[in-house]
């Protein structure tokens, strides 16, 4: 089979050789051009349909697996059997899941350079369990009032099962048979809490890429979530947004606390930026023996005081960080936890301008993470720790959280 002859539609017989960004498996087709697949796994020889047709590669989709690889195990998740996108990597062997994100990571970081300007070694954690995780889960409503998760890459919507990501007693009597009706074409949230308490809200359903934070209806619980980190203690609503792995929070604070702590800053100031709740203050305020600043977009994450940071001196602003951030007195330290799309050259020169002694940079994607941290090299920063934590085993994705400190 030649270049000319491969067209969309036609059917390929590809060995996965490793895995992309994005958790596609990666393959070569008759003429040499690379082949991505979905959902297949290194050692796999699936038959896949190509799709997006280029001169360089092509996009296909998992027909059936001819002959599964060592990676590849049975699925733990009724959802994804039936078409949901939750887990794609369900059928991947959990033991070998970090090992592959690790991976991913290493091959964005040499795409921008670092790796090699950097030779960091990448910490490596997994957060426990790598099943019945997740503490909060946003579901469609279908136009017969069933709640479900979505099919993958499709707006219809998969109620007849509830996906094993969800932590025991989160989806019972919300989804499956029997279970409750709710608004049709609105979104339902449900969360779990740090004091067991169940909490369903509806909202109406989101724009494309966007958070939706009005609740509509209370439709269980108070709708206003309890969680305690350190001893700690946060109240929000039950639409903003929070870490989704039960053991995240605990792990993320210690993480900060520990690279930041034990240095001396010349500015008793730090910066929280894309704050949320403001669950690094704690940490943050402690390094620096000094005030925090944390800002924030969300109003539901910024609108109230937080009894757990009544004793420091925080002061939040409901702003977008890149509207801000040239505005902020110089910090000792700061941290960033940007969304999806990474916090960009212009929060960065910003940053970096103050002339902060340490940055934690946490990134939620390989890529927008890998080209962030190629832009604080350019504006006289390095990284001096590196781990990525798979806080959402089970699909593709991870989070990395970086130490930047001046180079």
């Amino acid at each position: 089979m030649t270049e000319s002859t491969i067209s969309r539609g036609d059917s390929l017989e590809i060995t996965i050789d490793r895995m992309a960004h994005g958790g596609e498996g990666i393959g070569q087709a008759p003429d040499g051009r690379v082949v991505f697949v979905p959902r297949a796994f290194p050692g796999d020889v699936v038959a896949a349909t190509a799709g997006r047709v280029k001169k360089s590669f092509i996009k296909a989709e998992l027909a059936h697996v001819i002959a599964p690889g060592p990676l590849r195990v049975p699925s733990t998740c009724p959802a994804a059997k039936q078409g949901a996108g939750c887990c794609d990597f369900a059928e991947l062997d959990p033991a070998a899941e970090t090992g592959i994100k690790t991976e991913i990571l290493s091959e964005q970081l040499r795409r921008t350079g670092i790796a090699e300007r950097e030779r960091l070694e990448i910490e490596q954690h997994t957060l426990e369990p790598v099943r019945g995780w997740r503490t909060r889960v946003r579901w469609g409503v279908d136009k017969h009032a069933r709640a479900g998760t979505r099919e993958w890459h499709s707006n219809e919507l998969i109620t007849g099962a509830a996906c094993t990501q969800l932590a025991p007693g989160l989806a019972d009597g919300l989804v499956g048979e029997g279970a409750r009706r709710f608004t049709p074409g609105a979104e339902v949230i449900a969360v779990l809490d740090g004091a067991g308490h169940r909490h369903v809200v509806e909202t109406r359903k989101a724009p494309r890429g966007r958070r939706v934070e009005t609740i509509r209806e209370v439709v269980e619980g108070s709708g206003k979530v309890q969680e305690q980190v350190g001893g700690r203690a946060f109240r929000f609503p039950a639409t903003a947004f929070w870490q989704a792995h039960s053991r995240a929070p605990e792990f993320y604070t210690q993480l900060v606390s520990d690279w930041l702590g034990g240095r001396e800053y010349r500015e008793q100031t730090a910066w929280d930026l894309y704050g949320g709740v403001g669950l690094f203050v704690p940490a943050l305020a402690r390094a620096v023996r000094g005030k925090v600043f944390s800002v924030d977009y969300s109003p539901a994450a910024t609108a109230g005081e937080q009894p757990g940071l009544q004793d420091f001196d925080v002061q939040v602003k409901s702003a977008k960080v890149e509207q801000v951030a040239a505005q902020l007195p110089k910090p000792g330290a700061v941290v960033l936890d940007p969304p999806r799309t990474g916090a960009g050259e212009d929060v960065i020169r910003s940053t970096a301008a103050a002339a902060p002694q340490a940055v934690i940079h946490v990134g939620c994607d390989p890529a927008t993470f890998a080209r962030d941290l190629a832009y604080w090299n350019q504006y006289g920063y390095r990284a001096e720790k590196l781990a990525l934590i798979n806080a959402f085993p089970g699909t593709h994705h991870f989070e990395t959280i970086a130490l930047i400190v001046p180079a």
